[in-house]
Protein backbone atom coordinates (compact mmCIF):
# COMPACT_ATOMS: atom_id res chain seq x y z
CA UNK A 1 0.00 0.00 0.00
CA UNK A 2 1.41 3.38 -0.93
CA UNK A 3 1.63 6.40 1.38
CA UNK A 4 -1.02 8.14 -0.69
CA UNK A 5 -3.60 5.61 0.52
CA UNK A 6 -3.44 7.16 4.02
CA UNK A 7 -5.30 10.15 2.60
CA UNK A 8 -8.39 7.95 2.32
CA UNK A 9 -8.49 7.17 6.07
CA UNK A 10 -11.11 9.39 7.82
CA UNK A 11 -9.55 11.87 10.24
CA UNK A 12 -11.31 13.43 13.24
CA UNK A 13 -11.18 17.18 13.57
CA UNK A 14 -9.57 18.64 16.69
CA UNK A 15 -12.98 19.76 18.01
CA UNK A 16 -14.53 16.33 17.47
CA UNK A 17 -11.59 14.60 19.13
CA UNK A 18 -11.82 16.92 22.15
CA UNK A 19 -15.57 16.28 22.44
CA UNK A 20 -14.99 12.53 22.27
CA UNK A 21 -12.35 12.68 24.99
CA UNK A 22 -14.69 14.71 27.19
CA UNK A 23 -17.46 12.13 26.63
CA UNK A 24 -15.22 9.27 27.73
CA UNK A 25 -14.10 11.25 30.78
CA UNK A 26 -17.71 11.96 31.80
CA UNK A 27 -18.62 8.31 31.28
CA UNK A 28 -15.76 7.29 33.55
CA UNK A 29 -16.85 9.73 36.26
CA UNK A 30 -20.44 8.49 36.01
CA UNK A 31 -19.23 4.95 36.49
CA UNK A 32 -17.30 5.98 39.58
CA UNK A 33 -20.34 7.77 41.01
CA UNK A 34 -22.48 4.68 40.43
CA UNK A 35 -19.92 2.48 42.14
CA UNK A 36 -19.84 4.85 45.10
CA UNK A 37 -23.64 4.91 45.33
CA UNK A 38 -23.79 1.11 45.24
CA UNK A 39 -21.14 0.88 47.96
CA UNK A 40 -23.26 3.01 50.26
CA UNK A 41 -26.65 1.58 49.32
CA UNK A 42 -28.81 0.58 52.26
CA UNK A 43 -28.45 -3.18 52.31
CA UNK A 44 -25.01 -3.23 50.66
CA UNK A 45 -23.99 -4.89 53.92
CA UNK A 46 -26.51 -7.57 54.86
CA UNK A 47 -28.33 -7.50 58.18
CA UNK A 48 -27.02 -9.83 60.86
CA UNK A 49 -29.87 -10.43 63.28
CA UNK A 50 -27.47 -12.07 65.74
CA UNK A 51 -26.11 -8.55 66.29
CA UNK A 52 -29.62 -7.11 66.47
CA UNK A 53 -29.25 -5.44 63.07
CA UNK A 54 -32.38 -4.24 61.29
CA UNK A 55 -31.90 -1.77 58.45
CA UNK A 56 -34.29 1.11 57.84
CA UNK A 57 -36.39 1.31 54.72
CA UNK A 58 -35.16 3.62 51.97
CA UNK A 59 -37.86 6.15 52.82
CA UNK A 60 -37.00 6.22 56.52
CA UNK A 61 -33.24 6.33 55.94
CA UNK A 62 -33.74 9.26 53.53
CA UNK A 63 -36.03 11.13 55.92
CA UNK A 64 -33.61 10.75 58.82
CA UNK A 65 -30.60 11.68 56.68
CA UNK A 66 -32.34 14.85 55.45
CA UNK A 67 -33.21 15.72 59.05
CA UNK A 68 -29.59 15.34 60.10
CA UNK A 69 -28.30 17.45 57.22
CA UNK A 70 -30.72 20.25 58.05
CA UNK A 71 -29.89 20.22 61.76
CA UNK A 72 -26.11 19.90 61.28
CA UNK A 73 -26.01 22.98 59.07
CA UNK A 74 -23.36 23.98 56.56
CA UNK A 75 -20.02 22.23 57.20
CA UNK A 76 -21.60 20.49 60.20
CA UNK A 77 -20.49 17.18 61.70
CA UNK A 78 -22.79 14.20 62.25
CA UNK A 79 -22.14 11.13 64.39
CA UNK A 80 -24.12 8.00 63.51
CA UNK A 81 -24.12 5.76 66.55
CA UNK A 82 -25.13 2.19 65.64
CA UNK A 83 -27.12 3.61 62.70
CA UNK A 84 -25.27 2.38 59.58
CA UNK A 85 -28.21 2.61 57.17
CA UNK A 86 -28.59 6.32 57.98
CA UNK A 87 -24.85 6.84 57.52
CA UNK A 88 -25.06 5.10 54.14
CA UNK A 89 -27.90 7.36 53.04
CA UNK A 90 -25.92 10.43 54.13
CA UNK A 91 -23.04 9.30 51.93
CA UNK A 92 -25.39 8.79 48.99
CA UNK A 93 -26.74 12.31 49.41
CA UNK A 94 -23.22 13.71 49.67
CA UNK A 95 -22.81 13.81 45.89
CA UNK A 96 -25.94 15.92 45.39
CA UNK A 97 -25.66 18.22 48.38
CA UNK A 98 -23.23 21.10 48.82
CA UNK A 99 -23.28 21.79 52.55
CA UNK A 100 -19.90 20.14 53.10
CA UNK A 101 -21.30 18.08 55.98
CA UNK A 102 -19.15 15.24 57.31
CA UNK A 103 -20.34 12.04 58.97
CA UNK A 104 -18.75 9.36 61.15
CA UNK A 105 -20.12 5.87 61.78
CA UNK A 106 -19.60 4.37 65.23
CA UNK A 107 -20.44 0.68 64.91
CA UNK A 108 -19.65 -2.70 66.50
CA UNK A 109 -19.76 -4.60 63.19
CA UNK A 110 -16.27 -4.47 61.72
CA UNK A 111 -17.58 -5.15 58.21
CA UNK A 112 -18.20 -1.40 58.03
CA UNK A 113 -14.46 -0.81 58.37
CA UNK A 114 -14.61 -0.91 54.56
CA UNK A 115 -15.71 2.74 54.82
CA UNK A 116 -12.23 3.75 55.93
CA UNK A 117 -11.43 6.60 58.30
CA UNK A 118 -15.10 7.42 58.84
CA UNK A 119 -15.63 4.07 60.60
CA UNK A 120 -15.00 3.91 64.35
CA UNK A 121 -15.29 0.62 66.21
CA UNK A 122 -17.84 1.06 69.00
CA UNK A 123 -18.94 -1.25 71.80
CA UNK A 124 -21.71 0.21 73.93
CA UNK A 125 -20.39 -1.82 76.88
CA UNK A 126 -17.37 0.51 76.82
CA UNK A 127 -19.19 3.76 76.02
CA UNK A 128 -16.25 6.12 76.45
CA UNK A 129 -13.61 3.93 74.83
CA UNK A 130 -13.27 6.21 71.82
CA UNK A 131 -10.39 7.47 69.67
CA UNK A 132 -8.68 10.62 70.89
CA UNK A 133 -9.65 12.50 67.75
CA UNK A 134 -13.34 12.18 68.64
CA UNK A 135 -13.20 15.23 70.85
CA UNK A 136 -15.90 15.99 73.43
CA UNK A 137 -18.86 17.98 72.10
CA UNK A 138 -17.43 17.99 68.58
CA UNK A 139 -20.56 16.92 66.65
CA UNK A 140 -23.42 19.22 65.75
CA UNK A 141 -25.90 16.35 66.03
CA UNK A 142 -25.74 12.70 67.07
CA UNK A 143 -28.17 10.05 65.88
CA UNK A 144 -28.23 6.91 68.02
CA UNK A 145 -30.00 3.60 67.48
CA UNK A 146 -29.10 1.39 70.46
CA UNK A 147 -28.96 -2.29 69.52
CA UNK A 148 -31.12 -3.43 72.43
CA UNK A 149 -34.34 -2.18 74.03
CA UNK A 150 -33.15 -2.05 77.60
CA UNK A 151 -32.47 0.65 80.15
CA UNK A 152 -28.95 -0.72 80.67
CA UNK A 153 -28.10 -0.41 76.96
CA UNK A 154 -29.60 3.06 76.62
CA UNK A 155 -27.84 4.24 79.80
CA UNK A 156 -24.46 3.28 78.38
CA UNK A 157 -25.21 4.72 74.94
CA UNK A 158 -26.29 7.93 76.71
CA UNK A 159 -22.74 8.40 78.02
CA UNK A 160 -21.40 8.25 74.47
CA UNK A 161 -24.04 10.58 73.08
CA UNK A 162 -23.46 13.20 75.75
CA UNK A 163 -19.71 12.99 75.18
CA UNK A 164 -20.01 13.58 71.44
CA UNK A 165 -22.85 16.05 70.89
CA UNK A 166 -22.77 19.82 71.08
CA UNK A 167 -26.43 19.57 72.07
CA UNK A 168 -28.70 18.07 69.41
CA UNK A 169 -29.74 14.43 69.76
CA UNK A 170 -31.90 12.20 67.55
CA UNK A 171 -32.65 8.85 69.16
CA UNK A 172 -34.31 5.97 67.33
CA UNK A 173 -35.53 3.16 69.55
CA UNK A 174 -38.66 1.36 70.68
CA UNK A 175 -41.79 3.13 71.85
CA UNK A 176 -41.44 1.23 75.12
CA UNK A 177 -38.28 3.26 75.80
CA UNK A 178 -40.09 6.61 75.93
CA UNK A 179 -39.81 7.02 79.70
CA UNK A 180 -36.10 6.17 79.71
CA UNK A 181 -35.42 8.49 76.74
CA UNK A 182 -36.99 11.32 78.68
CA UNK A 183 -35.26 10.51 81.95
CA UNK A 184 -31.77 9.91 80.56
CA UNK A 185 -31.60 12.40 77.67
CA UNK A 186 -34.60 14.72 78.14
CA UNK A 187 -36.00 13.74 74.74
CA UNK A 188 -39.52 14.07 73.35
CA UNK A 189 -41.21 11.46 71.18
CA UNK A 190 -41.86 12.48 67.55
CA UNK A 191 -44.97 11.70 65.53
CA UNK A 192 -42.81 10.34 62.68
CA UNK A 193 -42.87 6.54 62.54
CA UNK A 194 -39.61 4.98 61.33
CA UNK A 195 -39.95 1.83 59.21
CA UNK A 196 -37.56 -1.05 58.66
CA UNK A 197 -37.00 -3.32 55.68
CA UNK A 198 -38.35 -6.14 57.81
CA UNK A 199 -41.31 -5.67 60.12
CA UNK A 200 -40.34 -5.74 63.79
CA UNK A 201 -42.47 -6.91 66.67
CA UNK A 202 -41.73 -3.76 68.67
CA UNK A 203 -43.03 -0.36 67.56
CA UNK A 204 -40.19 2.05 66.84
CA UNK A 205 -40.19 5.80 67.37
CA UNK A 206 -37.87 8.81 67.13
CA UNK A 207 -37.03 11.14 70.00
CA UNK A 208 -35.40 14.58 69.86
CA UNK A 209 -34.37 17.47 72.12
CA UNK A 210 -34.84 20.26 69.56
CA UNK A 211 -37.55 21.66 67.30
CA UNK A 212 -37.86 19.15 64.49
CA UNK A 213 -39.98 18.49 61.43
CA UNK A 214 -40.21 14.92 62.73
CA UNK A 215 -42.35 16.16 65.62
CA UNK A 216 -45.30 16.98 63.35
Amino acid sequence: MSDSDDDDVPQLSADTLAALQEFYAETGRAGQDTAKTDKFSVGAVEEDWRMSQFWYSEETASRLAEELLQQAGEHGRIACLSAPSVYQKLKQLESVRSEGVSAVLLEFDRRFAAYGDEFVFYDYNNPLCLPEDLLPQSFDIVIADPPYLSEECLSKVTLTVKHLTKGKILLCTGAIMEEHAGKLLDLKMCSFLPKHNHNLANEFRCYVNYESRLLS
